[in-house]
């Protein structure tokens, strides 16, 4: 099983996440923010990648320490939970159509992060949160999980369902790189033999 858990602790916020990669989207997941606990939730049961998040942070002052510093956790989780990385199909692409709205998010665990994010809101909100965080969150999700990531919301008229589907995008494009290949499971899918460092 591709476990780990995760624990920071900061003057700003005390987390602690544990991912099983090879779950069945269980989750668990308390950070003091509704809305971020709703997106985890979807990023979960939609992955099939178990979840658990115990987050504590400076919420009197806002939420982004502990949006970023949550979406950091998770992402050394899931890079540890890898390990080496040897045997995963690695690449993953997912589009999500949530009525009005259809957003494309692409992966490759390559331990190379980057991020491209092609998402606007129309509103500075959604619930308390403020909707500026949500590129915050994947940004330090990828270059935790050491992963090259792209967001693109091709339209979309509805806030909740324009970052909603990023979160199941993701979640999908996640769940098809780290699944193993068999017919390369003692194998790294790369021609360098080893994923990271240059191209």
């Amino acid at each position: 099983m591709r476990q780990a858990t995760v624990e920071r602790a900061t003057k700003e916020t005390q987390i602690r996440v544990t991912v099983n990669l090879d779950g069945d989207g269980t989750y668990r997941v308390h950070t003091g923010i509704g809305f971020l606990d709703h997106m985890l939730e979807q990023l979960s049961r939609h992955s099939l990648i178990d979840i658990d998040v115990e987050a504590k942070g400076d919420l009197h002052i806002d939420f982004h320490h502990t949006t970023e510093d949550v979406a950091i956790c998770l992402g050394e989780a899931v890079s540890k939970a890898l390990g080496e990385r040897k045997g995963i199909v690695r690449y993953g692409a997912a589009d999500i159509p949530m009525d009005e709205t259809l957003t494309t998010v692409a992966i490759d665990l390559s331990n190379r992060p980057y991020l491209i994010w092609k998402v606007a809101f129309t509103k500075p909100k959604l619930g308390d949160m403020d909707t500026e965080l949500f590129k915050e969150w994947f940004q330090a999700f990828a270059q935790a999980a050491g992963a090259t990531l792209h967001a693109w919301n091709h339209y979309g008229e509805n806030n909740h369902h324009i970052v909603e589907s990023c979160f199941k995008g993701l979640a999908r494009a996640l769940r098809q790189g780290i699944t193993i290949d068999p017919r390369k499971a003692d194998a790294v899918p790369s021609t360098k033999g080893v994923l990271g460092g240059s191209l």
